[in-house]
């Protein structure tokens, strides 16, 4: 039993949480609210760990900056090669949680009960940080609860503390699916949560010596229809824009004012003190004149990390010009014909379910001083983040455009103007990508009952912008059933990309059905050659 955290017990924790999570990898990347075959939670908190004891394990033998102690200098250690291996949205927010511990306890010398309580409360805050829009039900809870839960205990008995955190967060994890509807109506609990609990039951074993009762999973169910978790705000805004802002906050106060008047949802959260000093803010409203909002930005300071998600279909792209010297565009692309159409358009292109450290090793590369990141994956979209915050550390202006899918990156490429700002160019390539509605079909992995209906393993799933639509037996008349569902709310341009496992003959099958049903609609066939997917569409 420990009375203190020490470096050699920060080693063993890690060690112990990531055997716990290999353990238990298929488990927790099946506790996923949709029935189709990529859930990777738990294979990327496996891999954002593994990143973690690499670099723990390799630097070790370094000497501690700054001042840090030695257990501070391990969760250092920690938290960077969890940054930098971070994968997925679990991953990135995992790293956040390991930096808020390293930052409270770098130079603690003595990390007894109380001393940890208020560094799970720091970790707490800092994965709240990470987070655009933290939603209740998800691995903050039960973060938060375990944070919660160690103040209350109100001692430095280590061990107390310690396993008050952890069974205040496996009573959190249970009541995941009470705050969540998604969970409840899939019967899982939060993913996130459940590797969250793992590493704080490692903890208590590598504390304590005994091995805590792990929560019990939530069986799964036959699920009861699945419906999209809208945000809120007026659906009479069209737009939502987010940037990162330098600035005094009485230039932050005139932005917001200004970005009232604009919109609604508007959030501004910052370290701005007094109206005198700069801080770096957060800044995050729906409007309709995407660049008014920007332009309130440049106003107030330096906005970067600017992102546009378009929640309405407008538009359609521009054509095709070179990109500009000095800016470059990073791609993720999981599929070989997928990389070469990026390839082609002199995009560097990274394979699929990248690291942290990978992207921002290809953005370095490019040599640029202003880049673009298409991550092409909801799930990607937070380490692409976290690479553009590393690079930014670097003197490297890099912007996220939230692609979705490989065919909105596709729109988004093509319409790159050299000859605009590169704010501006941003803009207009996020509304592109925006415009691009998006489906995939692939294979159902279980049984399950969506909003279309009850599916077995093996049926045809057609899912348009992350939703289940179509369930079918044949996978061309599937393909053809969801082409014509987008088509019927409009567009000029089909793309289709042929998965590696894709029949021969689907897209040309797809192609001459919409010459007949939709004669002037133009289709663009590519082999795509991406896992899991037989069929992605884009529609412009």
């Amino acid at each position: 039993m420990l009375d203190t955290l020490d470096a050699a017990a920060v080693g063993r924790w890690c060690a112990s949480g990531l055997a716990a999570l290999r353990r238990h990898q298929g488990e927790i990347d099946d506790l996923n609210v949709y029935p189709v075959p990529d859930g990777d939670t738990g294979t990327n908190l496996v891999l954002t760990l593994t990143s973690a004891q690499q670099a723990l394990s390799r630097g070790l033998g370094t000497l501690p900056e700054d001042g840090a102690t030695a257990h501070g200098h391990a969760l250092r250690l920690m938290a960077r090669g969890a940054l930098l291996g971070a994968r997925g949205n679990s991953g990135v927010i995992l790293s956040q949680l390991l930096r808020g511990l390293a930052d409270a306890l770098g130079v603690v010398p003595t990390v007894a009960g109380r001393a940890l309580a208020g560094a799970l409360r720091d970790a707490t805050t800092a994965a709240y940080a990470a987070v655009a829009r933290p939603v209740e039900g998800t691995v903050l809870s039960v973060v938060a609860a375990a944070a919660t839960a160690a103040e209350q205990a109100d001692s430095d008995d280590l061990r107390t503390v310690v396993r008050a955190a952890a069974g205040e967060a496996a009573r959190a994890l249970a009541r995941t699916p009470e705050q969540l509807p998604a969970l409840a109506r899939a019967g899982v609990v939060d993913a996130g949560g459940r590797g969250l609990c793992l590493l704080l039951d490692a903890l208590v074993e590598v504390v304590t010596g005994e091995s805590p009762p792990g929560p019990t999973p939530v069986t799964r169910t036959v699920r009861p229809p699945l419906t999209a978790v809208r945000e809120s705000g007026s659906t009479e805004y069209a737009y939502e824009v987010q940037f990162l802002l330098d600035a005094p906050h009485d230039a932050v106060t005139r932005m917001r004012a200004e970005l009232a008047t604009l919109g609604d949802s508007l959030v501004v959260v910052g370290d701005g003190g007094s109206p005198a000093e700069s801080g770096t803010w957060n800044v995050h409203v729906h409007v309709n004149d995407v660049g008014a909002a920007v332009e309130a930005g440049v106003a107030a300071g330096r906005p970067y990390r600017i992102s546009v998600t378009r929640f309405a279909d407008q538009g359609a792209p521009a054509a095709r010009p070179e990109p500009a010297d000095g800016r470059a565009a990073v791609v993720v692309a999981a599929g070989v014909g997928i990389a070469e159409l990026f390839g082609g358009e002199g995009a560097t292109v990274v394979p699929g379910n990248p690291s942290t450290g990978e992207l921002l090793d290809a953005i370095r590369a490019t040599a640029a001083a202003r880049v673009v990141v298409l991550p092409n994956d909801p799930n990607t979209q937070a380490v692409a983040n976290a690479a553009a915050r590393e690079a930014h550390r670097l003197g490297v202006q890099v912007s996220v455009v939230p692609t979705r899918s490989p065919v909105q990156a596709l729109a988004a490429l093509a319409v790159r103007d050299p000859q605009r700002r590169f704010a501006d160019d941003v803009i207009a390539m996020a509304e592109a990508a925006g415009a691009c509605r998006y489906a995939e079909v692939c294979h159902a992995s279980r049984e399950a009952l969506t909003v279309a209906g009850p599916c077995r393993p093996g049926d045809v799933l057609a899912l348009v912008e992350g939703e289940v639509h179509l369930i079918g037996s044949d996978l061309v008349d599937t393909c053809a059933a969801v082409v014509d569902r987008m088509l019927g709310g409009g567009g000029e341009l089909v793309t289709l990309l042929t998965g590696a496992d894709a029949p021969a003959g689907l897209a040309e099958a797809v192609r001459e059905h919409v010459s007949r049903r939709w004669p002037f609609v133009e289709v663009q066939a590519y082999p795509g050659g991406q896992p899991h997917y037989p069929l992605l569409v884009g529609v412009e």
